[in-house]
């Protein structure tokens, strides 16, 4: 019986699988690439809204408390969003005539809210506590970045799930002193660990990572 295949299709049959395996890797990484990309993650891309709002103008140029916009941020889940009150409480005196300011006044006149774009959006089967966090020693910025330098407000961490657990795991890294959660400024010492096992023990925090801790 005549030979169906050619001897150089051993060699051919080898490169075949090598090529394979390549491509199979090199899709892999790529999607995965894809996924940690600012256009799937929705990072450091500013969203478009009914005011542009500085944060870095307000809070680093005028010293504006986080607590002052979002002042449930301590005893609730949501950080809360200022009612049009709030915004003008300054402004009926302050650019009054502002053309951007206008959508603020016309809220003002007709009692209707401001629609802001949510930039930290959590999927509907995500349980996040503000209250938790920040009363247990963790700054606004572990999560919402640099605040205090964003000219118009993105999200600077990924919020998936793996991120999230790794501060899970180690809160240590990331815990501070209490009268420090809202300073945009703080920097970790050198000596984190140590400091953050310490507060770790007074605060008592515990290092919660079974699914139902945030998937209710």
């Amino acid at each position: 019986m005549a030979q169906i295949f050619k001897p150089s299709m051993n060699t051919v049959s080898k490169v075949s699988i090598v090529a394979l395996l390549l491509t199979a890797g090199g899709v892999g990484a790529a999607l995965w690439a894809i996924n940690k990309s600012p256009f799937v993650a929705r990072t450091r891309i500013p969203f478009d809204q009914a005011v542009p709002f500085s944060h870095k103008h307000h809070v680093a140029g005028l010293g504006v408390d986080c607590r002052y916009c979002h002042n449930t941020v301590e005893r609730s889940a949501s950080a809360g969003m200022p009612a049009t009150e709030t915004c003008m409480s300054c402004h009926s005196m302050v650019w009054t005539n502002a053309p951007m300011l206008e959508p603020v006044r016309q809220s003002w006149a007709t009692g209707k809210s401001l629609e802001w774009n949510r930039v930290h959006d959590l999927p509907g089967f995500v349980y996040f506590n503000h209250s938790i966090h920040v009363n247990k020693g963790m700054g606004c910025s572990e999560c919402h970045g640099r605040v205090d330098q964003m000219p118009l407000m993105y999200q600077q961490n990924t919020l998936y799930m793996e991120w999230c657990l790794e501060c899970h795991r180690n809160p240590e890294m990331r815990v501070r002193p209490k009268d420090k959660v809202f300073d945009m400024t703080y920097q970790h010492p050198a000596d984190q660990k140590e400091l953050g096992a310490k507060l770790v023990a007074e605060y008592k925090i515990q290092k919660f990572t079974d699914c139902y801790t945030c998937h209710r």
